[in-house]
């Protein structure tokens, strides 16, 4: 296995947004709450270029080449990752990416009046409802963490926290720098390796009127009594979405290629296509890019939902979603980074062939932080590189996964 050192931003044509699997499913200790449904593909017209030359440019992602001939299938498989090269030493091994957190705002035009678990339909009415992140919300949650914003904020994605995974202490840090160091632990600089967001910057508040073709507000008590919310919950076109998102990324202060704007919903699922139709629901949230407005430049992105309401499955509370997305931002930042064929696990039914490090384990838990704010965050267990390329394994104990649900690499090709 090689490890390339050389720093730069790379073109791609498509990106993927990764979201979760099943539909309206149901879980056997949680009802018929909703398990999150992996996304379809997000694609932009970003123009084939050159990569531009390598350098520290504060308005280039920082990241790292590999190459790598699997043992899976013997191929040989090139990719970029943010951060610094696993091999580095010293001041050199530590990568900070500043973050722009924006919250969004979204007004419902639409409210449900019903909604039929067997065929999926849900009947409306114009109303007026929203879900806004920056306010609080006494009825899903308590006390001081009544803001979302605010617990978005405290959580172990843009601060450090104590992770042990599986007897071994991989450092106190943020929670995708702890996966990173547990990714590739034989490898590391263990005292300096650190791939951190940071600054964190919350910008203003964007306000969006969803129309009602687009989206619509679930009332709490509408699934009653098959299972009650605590909250009404949305749901938002995900191409209506994204289309807003990506129409507001050149107007975003401070916002630009070296950066990572994550764009955060609270207690809304993201459908495809009709949101009227339980069986187009719900993603939780994806990553993508958008062609810089610099030439041969490429802005990554992330929506995601902050979801508390009960709607979903505990698995998708609070930070679980952000944990998936920004791990996979972390790993596969261009969407480009094949790996050989795996599938039928996760999220993913069937074969998929990328280094989307969430998507394996989607709906298993890394052990609950507890943080200073009294809140205890979820969070996603993430699969390692090792997993998809084949073994030995240079994560965290011989392990493939940082919860050790993988104690093996994903084995011959998917077919």
């Amino acid at each position: 296995m090689h490890f390339a050192v050389r720093r730069c931003c790379v073109p791609v044509a498509l990106m993927v947004a990764i979201g979760v699997a099943g539909a309206f499913a149901q879980s056997q200790n949680q009802g018929k709450r909703f398990q999150l449904k992996q996304s379809p593909k997000i694609i932009h017209n970003v123009p084939g270029a050159a990569p531009p030359a390598p350098g520290s440019s504060s308005t280039q992602l920082p990241v790292w080449n590999y190459h790598v001939v699997s043992p899976r299938d013997g191929n040989s498989y090139t990719g970029v990752i943010v951060g610094s090269n696993p091999q580095a030493r010293g001041s050199h091994a530590t990568t900070t990416v500043a973050a722009k957190l924006v919250p969004i705002i979204l007004q419902f035009q639409s409210v449900a009046t019903a909604a039929n678990l067997t065929t999926g339909i849900i009947t409306t009415a114009p109303g007026h409802a929203m879900s806004n992140p920056t306010a609080p919300d006494n009825a899903c949650l308590t006390g001081n963490n009544n803001v979302p914003l605010n617990l978005l904020a405290h959580s172990p994605i843009f601060n450090s926290a104590d992770f042990n995974f599986g007897g071994t202490d991989v450092g106190t840090t943020q929670y995708t720098d702890a996966f990173q160091r547990a990714e590739f632990w034989t490898e590391i600089n263990r005292n300096q390796y650190h791939t951190l967001l940071g600054p964190v910057q919350v910008l203003p508040a964007l306000t969006v009127k969803v129309p009602a073709q687009y989206g619509l507000s679930l009332p709490a008590n509408i699934f009653q009594p098959d299972f009650s919310m605590c909250g009404p919950e949305g749901i938002v076109d995900i191409n209506f979405l994204d289309a807003y998102v990506t129409n507001q990324l050149k107007n975003l202060s401070g916002v630009n290629p070296g950066t990572f704007p994550m764009f955060m919903i609270y207690n809304t699922g993201m459908s495809f296509g009709d949101p009227t139709n339980l069986g187009n629901c719900c993603a939780g949230g994806y990553h993508s890019i958008y062609p810089g407005v610099v030439a041969n430049t490429f802005q990554t992105y992330s929506p995601f939902d902050f979801d508390v309401s009960g709607f979903f499955v505990s698995s998708a509370n609070d930070t679980a979603i952000a944990s998936h997305e920004v791990a996979e931002w972390t790993n596969d930042p261009y969407v480009i980074n094949a790996t050989p064929p795996w599938g039928n696990t996760g999220q993913v039914v069937g074969c998929q062939a990328n280094l989307e490090v969430g998507d394996p384990l989607t709906g298993s838990e890394a052990p609950r932080i507890h943080m200073p704010n009294g809140f205890t965050y979820h969070l996603q267990e993430l699969a390692f590189y090792s997993w998809f390329f084949g073994g030995p394994s240079l994560g965290v104990n011989g392990w493939y996964s940082n919860n050790g649900t993988f104690l093996t690499d994903a084995g011959p090709p998917c077919s």
